[in-house]
């Protein structure tokens, strides 16, 4: 089960002895549950909401459970390659949801509770959605969109099902106890997941099962050699997303490790210290905005924590996050990176390698991550370039999906690019300066600016919009919008409040625009398009200014 042994030596001697040996056929449902049949008696989820309600569910009733939900999405018509959507925080159907899916031959479509209707519809509409799992408070926003997607045949309410509403738990206990996974390739696509870009609308990127095995190398090294004895594992982020589910709940299972979900809405910092207290947390995956706020906790002493690995990932970490890890938590925070394509593919290992604050690590075993230049070299330590993966990673993505030409763009040859540019010192260490495109990085979200702009040309009082990211202390990067407003409307608070609602209301909480700022006309090429540099060297001049 263990991919990296810890005896192999120093990381240099990892990197050099490891392999990767990928079978023929592989399932992620029998890898993370149907084969833990030593432990099935074992807690594999905590639950817990911010009401109070807390549950325990063990191996061996994820095996049942997930058995009777593939029985009935089968029942219900899914065939393999089905895509199947899922709308829930973290919750025992969404990890159910997931196996059954996986043991059936479906593919996977995880979705933000945040996304609003336009969010929703484009993302269920662009992959062919024939199947929905959510729960009630979703209901209003997929009742205004469902006559727009004539492929969703299903949606399957979790918890208070009312009317001719179909129910979660109801169709999962009519569903037999007794299932056999369809035998799946380790080339077979398992889920899609959605990532923001800049020149359009959001791209599905579709893994294989495989993946999970490629993100194994980076989890337990990230971790300090995890699996130990007595890890028990939480993460905050969300299981829509790459980061929740493959940097915390399936390779958790995989190792049958338990993990903690916690169904409480906002981050709470305070409310996560609580957590990591009572159910006496190993291992952690904090995204840096999330630990930032917990440093702010007054009396942080007061908890009695376990902790014995934190990964943060999703913005840049920082000497100051790990100075305080270090003092408050008495450990190093590893620091890792990757991308909804090619997830984990470098970071830390404090136990065997130096970290040396403000650097992402090194690849891990099994990764070859370079810095090239536009034609594909790779280039010299120190040299500024886009940093790209070698193909032959488990870890990689099948492609983009309905979208050939995407697919072919992102790479160079035999690397595969990820638009993020940096260099490498001399000792190996991967450095991040920037994105080469106009990915904003904000709070550990990638948000593209096509769909925020798009939907800010929705509101009446918008003319033209652009949106990039401009510095924040907190959340690394928040997003402005420069506006032209439309003849009649005035700049104004309420304006800029009714705008941001606008945006929040139909995309998703965290790509609404902290800050708008009107203009008379945006900077634009000779072809008409927005010059979204030049007002990132505007925003920079005016922020210099007031410093």
């Amino acid at each position: 089960m263990i991919l990296v042994n810890k005896t192999w030596g120093s990381w240099a001697q990892i990197q050099k002895r490891f392999r990767w040996n990928i079978p023929e056929y592989f399932n992620i449902a029998h890898e993370v549950c149907d084969k833990h049949t030593a432990i099935r008696d074992e807690v594999a989820l905590w639950y817990e909401t911010a009401h109070g309600h807390e549950q325990s569910f063990t191996f061996g009733q994820i095996q049942e459970f997930s058995n009777r939900f593939a029985n009935a999405l089968i029942d219900l018509g899914l065939t393999r390659g089905d895509r199947v959507g899922i709308i829930l925080p973290q919750r025992p159907e969404t990890a159910i949801s997931h196996i059954a899916i996986y043991k059936a031959g479906g593919i996977a479509l995880p979705l933000s509770v945040l996304f609003g209707a336009d969010a929703l519809k484009y993302r269920l509409e662009d992959s062919g959605t024939k199947f929905l799992i959510t729960d009630q408070s979703r209901w209003p926003t997929l009742e205004e969109i469902r006559d727009d997607l004539p492929n969703l045949e299903h949606i399957i309410i979790c918890g208070g099902a009312e009317h001719d509403q179909t129910s979660f738990w109801d169709r999962l206990n009519a569903g037999s106890a007794r299932f056999t996974p369809v035998q799946t390739r380790a080339e077979d696509p398992a889920f899609l997941i959605y990532t923001s870009g800049t020149t359009g609308p959001p791209k599905g990127a579709l893994h294989a099962h495989r993946s999970l095995l490629g993100n194994l190398t980076g989890f337990e090294m990230s971790h300090n050699f995890l699996p130990q004895a007595g890890d028990r594992f939480w993460t905050p982020a969300d299981w829509a997303w790459a980061g929740g589910l493959l940097d915390g709940l399936l390779p958790c299972w995989y190792y049958g490790i338990p993990i903690l979900a916690y169904e409480g809405g906002k981050f709470d910092p305070e409310k996560a210290f609580d957590l990591l207290e009572k159910y006496q947390i190993r291992n952690a995956f904090i995204p840096p905005t999330a630990l930032k706020l917990m440093m702010q906790v007054p009396a942080r002493e007061r908890f009695q924590i376990r902790l014995r690995s934190v990964m943060s990932a999703g913005e840049a970490v920082g000497g100051e996050i790990i100075r305080w890890g270090q003092t408050h938590l008495n450990l190093t925070i590893n620091e890792m990176w990757g991308q909804t394509e090619i997830n984990y593919l470098v970071g830390n290992c404090a136990e065997i390698l130096a970290v040396n604050p403000g650097s992402m690590g090194k690849p891990y075993p099994g990764h070859t991550v370079g810095i090239i230049d536009e034609q594909g070299q790779v280039l010299p330590p120190d040299a500024v370039g886009e940093f790209a993966c070698l193909k032959g990673t488990p870890a990689m993505f099948l492609g983009y999906w309905n979208q050939p030409q995407a697919t072919q763009d992102k790479f160079i040859g035999d690397w595969c690019t990820t638009g993020d540019i940096g260099y490498r010192d001399e000792a190996g260490y991967l450095w991040f300066m920037g994105r080469k495109d106009d990915v904003i990085s904000s709070a550990g979200y990638r948000i593209g600016p096509t769909e925020i702009e798009d939907c800010l040309l929705k509101h009446p009082a918008v003319a033209q919009s652009a949106v990039i990211g401009v510095p924040d202390e907190l959340r690394g990067n928040i997003i402005k919008a420069f506006i032209v407003p439309t003849r009649g409307h005035k700049p104004s608070p309420a304006l800029i409040n009714d705008i941001q609602q606008h945006v929040r209301g139909r995309l998703a909480a965290y790509e609404y625009p902290r800050e708008i700022e009107f203009i008379d006309e945006l900077p634009l090429t000779t072809t008409g398009k927005v010059r979204r540099i030049q007002l990132r060297r505007r925003e920079m001049a005016r922020r210099d200014r007031k410093s």
